[in-house]
């Protein structure tokens, strides 16, 4: 008779986790995210390559005080990029982060203020200004033209 509780006590956990997922994905769960770093005093992550992991970066980016996503214009639509060289800097010139970005996303704890965006990809740099607002999350696009990043194969 434990036995037969026992099982039954499984199948009801399981049936919860799988009901959980089906729920709310599996980018629900925190592990999706991919690891928070740090450059001097400033918390990032990197990333979104993979539906999971995207779909998580993009729930948590209004946790974040800048969020960046990064692509290249094709045709109509825009592709992904990743392996841009950023760099910014606050509004009295001093480097505030200077990272490469793994993925097409990059959300970063910035102190509020007036910062300049410059990301770097393929020899090709862009430059935005962002204002950084307590309680509240700025995102920046930074749409490069088509062609670039592309290498004859």
């Amino acid at each position: 008779m434990q036995n037969h509780r026992l099982a039954l006590g499984a199948t009801a956990v399981l049936n919860a986790i799988v009901l959980s997922v089906v729920m709310h994905g599996p980018a629900h769960a925190q592990g999706a995210l991919p690891a928070v770093q740090k450059s001097g005093v400033v918390e990032y992550l990197s990333g979104g390559v993979g539906l999971d992991e995207s779909t998580a970066i993009k729930s948590a980016s209004s946790q974040w005080p800048l969020s960046l996503v990064f692509s290249v214009q094709a045709g109509g639509a825009a592709q992904f990029a990743s392996d841009v060289k950023l760099a910014i800097h606050d509004a009295k010139g001093a480097l505030a982060l200077d990272v490469t970005a793994t993925g097409p996303y990059l959300l970063a704890r910035l102190a509020p203020g007036s910062y300049t965006v410059r990301a770097t990809l393929d020899g090709k740099t862009l430059e935005r200004k962002v204002q950084v607002k307590a309680g509240s999350s700025a995102k920046v696009e930074l749409v490069w033209p088509a062609g670039t990043n592309q290498h004859p194969a």
